[in-house]
Order: structure tokens, then C-alpha cells, then sequence
């Protein structure tokens, strides 16, 4: 009779063991299910944004009709860059303008525009465009002409704009600090890209504009005073099949601007060994940053700006790997 007592026992403590099993098995089935549903959800809301955007004017555009486009390229899972064009074959283009937008959340990607943050909106192949603060809406005006501005709707479209109305400008952008100003503008010309940089606030103005021609892409500009001397240095980084430069130009006590010397990746073993290209560049305070892949890892170098006798030039300061 104990025997028995005990077997039954036995059998109970199993059976229970086995729920409890069977109730574990199923929750982590279930959470698993849960998880593959999540990242299906975010792969899906992180899907390419990149084309053409178009306001309702578009379609009216053999009646005469004016009309802004957006032309977004996704170049990472975190960032776009973006091009605002009009037509430009009857009259002066209306907006234009060039940034680069980094992602804030799925389907939301925001710009630092002059210190106002732009919100770029992307749902259901319409995008729009508008200041975080509604108050900041009126900086938006300033790439535009006749009153106008490019915050607003716009509408995916459904393949390639129309080439012969197009703004024919390559990259466009404005950039400002202590005082002096910079009017960044490229074009294509016979297979090249020319860059034209105006720099306006300059006390005797010499060395104005400075002209660069290289192959390739305009991809990004910023501004910043890299050595510290109370005179802005503006910095245009390129690409040209994958692998980037840079194209800089720094004001001498604000009276003149003059090319700065940024040597290329060849020209040193430390960082050329392994590289392909994939690079990214970015300024940091007052440090040149610039990283790419190579062999699995990350290698980053960072340049600091110097004086010397033929003008002034970037030296790599430091190449590290993670």
C-alpha cells in the first residue's frame, strides 16, 4: 500500500513537472513569435524612403505651372540625403536646398538647419516637411523666392522627374559662423562636378570665389573654426565610386579665403593598407574625423589643421581600429 502511495505520488510530481514544461515551451514559443513579429514590424516601418516627391503642381507642368520636388537618397539605415528643386526652365529656380537628415524614429528623419531642426516625415509614399518648432517655420523661407518656403506635402512619384524643366544644380547650401557666411554650389560639367564657393562677411574679400573641379559628388558640407583663430574654415566632403575626399577652404583673419591641402589616402601606409572606400567624414569640435571599413573592423583617423609655409594643410594626427 505505501508502494502504491508512493508511485501515485511519483506520477503526480511528473505530470506537474511536465505542465510546467509544456507551460514554459509554449510561453517561449509564443515570446519568440513575438520577437520574429517585432523585427518583421521594424524592418518593414525602416523600409527605403529614397525618390522623387513632388507637389500637386507637378502634373500641371506642360500648362506653365510652377513645382518643387524632393529628391531623398537613403545612403545608410540612419541617414538620407535630400535635395530640394523647382523648375527652373522659364524662370529662376523657386527653392533650393541641400542637407543631410539623420533618423529620429521610423519614418522620421531630422536635419539641423542653421540651429532649427527640420523634420522630414515620410507615410504611405507622402513626405512632409516642417520645423519641430512652429515657431522656426519662417527660417525655411530663406532657400526659397517670391515668399515662398518648402516645408509642406509632397507625393512619391512614380518614376523620374521631368529633365528638361529641372533646377540643373548639383548641390546648394548656405553656411554661416562668426560672421562669415559661405555659398556653396556645385554643377556637372563634361563629366565632372565644379564646385563654386563664395564666402561673403570678408573684410577686403580676396581670394573670392574659389573655384574646385573634381570627379564625383558633392555629398556633405559643414563649417567650423578648426584652428581656433577666430576665422571659419568650411569643409566639403565628395564621393566619387564609393571612396571620399575632401575639399576644404579656410578665411584668414576674415580678409581672404584660400584652398586648404587635405592629402589622400595613398599618400599614407598607416591608414591606406586594406582600405576600399566606404568612407565617412565627419568634424568633431575641432578635429577631422574620417572612417571606413577594413578587414572586418572599423578604422578611424582623425586630422587636425596646421599652419606651413605653402599655406595650410591637414595632418592625420591619429588611425586607430575597433
Amino acid at each position: 500500500m505505501k508502494t502504491n502511495k508512493f508511485l501515485i505520488l511519483l506520477l503526480t510530481v511528473l505530470a506537474f513537472t511536465s505542465c510546467k514544461d509544456n507551460k514554459a515551451q509554449n510561453q517561449a514559443t509564443e515570446e519568440t513569435h513575438d520577437v520574429a513579429e517585432t523585427e518583421t514590424t521594424t524592418a518593414s516601418s525602416s523600409a527605403d524612403v529614397s525618390g522623387n516627391y513632388i507637389t500637386e503642381d507637378y502634373t500641371k507642368r506642360g500648362e506653365g505651372y510652377d513645382w518643387v520636388a524632393v529628391l531623398v537618397n537613403q545612403t545608410s539605415d540612419n541617414d538620407i540625403n535630400v535635395k530640394v528643386r523647382s523648375r527652373a526652365d522659364k524662370k529662376k529656380p523657386t527653392c533650393t536646398f541641400d542637407t543631410k537628415a539623420y533618423k529620429k524614429s521610423d519614418g522620421i528623419y531630422s536635419a539641423n538647419v542653421s540651429g532649427k531642426t527640420v523634420l522630414f516625415t515620410f507615410k504611405d509614399n507622402n513626405l512632409n516637411i516642417t520645423t519641430e518648432n512652429k515657431a522656426d517655420e519662417a527660417s525655411l523661407y530663406f532657400y526659397c523666392s517670391g515668399g515662398a518656403t518648402f516645408a509642406g506635402d509632397y507625393s512619391k512619384l512614380d518614376g523620374d522627374l521631368d529633365a528638361s524643366q529641372i533646377d540643373k544644380t548639383a548641390y546648394a547650401k548656405i553656411l554661416m559662423l562668426q560672421d562669415i557666411g559661405f555659398n556653396i554650389s556645385a554643377v556637372k560639367k563634361g563629366g565632372e562636378t565644379e564646385l563654386t564657393v563664395n564666402a561673403f562677411g570678408l573684410n577686403e574679400n580676396h581670394g573670392n570665389p574659389q573655384v574646385a573641379t573634381f570627379k564625383g559628388d558633392v555629398v556633405d558640407a559643414q563649417v567650423e573654426d578648426l584652428d581656433s583663430d577666430g576665422s571659419p574654415e568650411l569643409v566639403v566632403f565628395t564621393d566619387h565610386n564609393g571612396k571620399g575626399n575632401v575639399v576644404a577652404f579656410s578665411t584668414l583673419k576674415k580678409n581672404s579665403m584660400i584652398p586648404v591641402y587635405f592629402p589622400p589616402v595613398s599618400e599614407n601606409s598607416k591608414i591606406s593598407d586594406g582600405y576600399n572606400g566606404g568612407d565617412e567624414f565627419s568634424l568633431i569640435e575641432t578635429t577631422l574625423g574620417q572612417r571606413f571599413p577594413v578587414g572586418g573592423k572599423t578604422r578611424q583617423v582623425s586630422y587636425k589643421l596646421k599652419n606651413g609655409e605653402a599655406g595650410k594643410s591637414f595632418e592625420v594626427t591619429n588611425v586607430s581600429e575597433y
